[in-house]
């Protein structure tokens, strides 16, 4: 049996998005460890919730900030600890920090684990600012050669990560972001109107609805910025999310005068249900690497308006089941919402493709890919 470490800045970044990795290894045979900053959650879950699937929890004082060197120092030293007391033979490290602590610590353990690493984005691509590339790329470029195997999750990242130096024989794989579950999101049409009702969003309204951390790169402001263009009392906005930003949004909802339109629903656990009352779904963000809930939002036949960016490309096909705008352009996005609120058969056509585009994105689909990377792995730690 081999013994597999998933480490993450985010302590909830695996039981919101990592659960089908954690079934895959554990059909393969693996004890399921977990290290994370669990001051740092971000995502609602419950530990014991964890625990009884048979995951053991660790506590890492890891920090998003590669600035917060004292922190992510300690979990380095906490990390290469804990790996060398519990055998681990695997690790699968995410975020940018968690990548680095995790294959830091990798490289200097008495174990030398394999190590599997998700770049859920590079923050070096095309278009970032020069300090990104002078910080980010160098880092991931010199750690790439204490990592066995890169998963990347969008077209950009893949080619970008064939240039870097692995320790395993074509060791670089594109998935299609983490895997979405299309049992959970599918179009429900009944539950429509009653959704509707408990939210408050009149029946015959336009409805758009954005589900992101509300951050300066998840861009909401844009949206209400369009919503200020178009002045229509006809449309609706729903942010659904929590974050740094949630005060300025509701003094720039303020602002515009749209408070009986815009409103905060703060994190949700029933996104699933939530959609079903959306005419279409806001993905306005500066940069994306991939934005799991724009495939959640086509899954259930709710069509994008959504920003050109790299992780948007994967899915977000104009004219065909999305609007693609720039992030920066508050008239592109006034400009969209019109078009699909006045055209109803446009609309209907873009939904009607939009599930079918987003079925490469589901769990199942992605662990096809992701069960062979674990069999390597576990077959490398047999043969040493």
């Amino acid at each position: 049996m081999a013994n597999i470490l998933f480490v993450t800045t985010i302590s909830g970044f695996l039981p919101q998005f990592e659960m089908g990795d954690v079934r895959c290894v554990s059909e393969l045979g693996c004890k399921v460890f977990y290290a994370s900053n669990f001051d740092n959650p971000v995502y609602v879950f419950e530990k014991d919730d964890l625990v009884k699937q048979g995951i053991n929890l660790n506590q890492i004082s890891v920090r998003k900030s590669p600035l917060s060197i004292k922190d992510n120092f300690h979990a380095i030293k906490t990390l290469k600890a804990f790996i060398d007391d519990n055998d681990i033979d695997i690790i699968h490290c995410h975020n940018p920090m968690g990548g680095v602590t995790a294959r830091v610590a990798g490289r200097f353990s008495k174990k030398h684990p394999y190590v599997i690493y998700t770049a859920h984005g590079f923050h070096f691509y095309k278009g970032a600012p020069i300090r990104n590339w002078i910080l980010y790329y160098t880092a991931e470029k010199f750690l790439a050669r204490w990592t066995d195997h890169i998963i990347t999750i969008n077209a950009e990242d893949y080619k970008r990560a064939l240039r870097f130096k692995v320790r395993d024989e074509d060791g670089v794989t594109r998935i299609g972001g983490v895997g979405c579950d299309g049992n959970r999101f599918k179009p429900m049409p009944e539950i429509r109107t009653l959704k509707r009702k408990e939210i408050g969003i009149p029946e015959d309204a336009f409805h758009i609805v954005t589900a992101a951390e509300i951050n300066d790169n998840k861009n909401q402001k844009i949206i209400i910025e369009a919503l200020a263009r178009i002045n229509d009392k006809d449309v609706y906005y729903s942010i659904c999310g929590k974050g740094p930003n949630e005060k300025y949004l509701k003094d720039l909802i303020t602002k515009y005068e749209l408070e009986d339109r815009v409103r905060l629903l703060g994190y949700r656990t029933d996104m699933e249900e939530i959609l079903q009352t959306a005419d279409v779904f806001a993905f306005p963000s500066k940069r994306e690497g991939f934005g799991i809930a724009a495939v959640e939002a086509l899954l259930c036949g709710v069509p994008l308006i959504a920003s050109d960016t790299r992780g948007a490309h994967e899915y977000a096909k104009d004219g065909i089941n999305s609007i693609v705008c720039k992030s920066g352009k508050a008239e592109e996005y006034a400009f969209a919402i019109r078009k699909l609120k006045s055209n109803p058969e446009l609309l209907k056509r873009f939904s009607g493709n939009c599930r079918d585009s987003a079925f490469d994105f589901t769990g199942g689909e992605v662990r096809k890919i992701m069960r062979p990377v674990y069999e390597r792995a576990i077959q490398h730690c047999e043969k040493r």
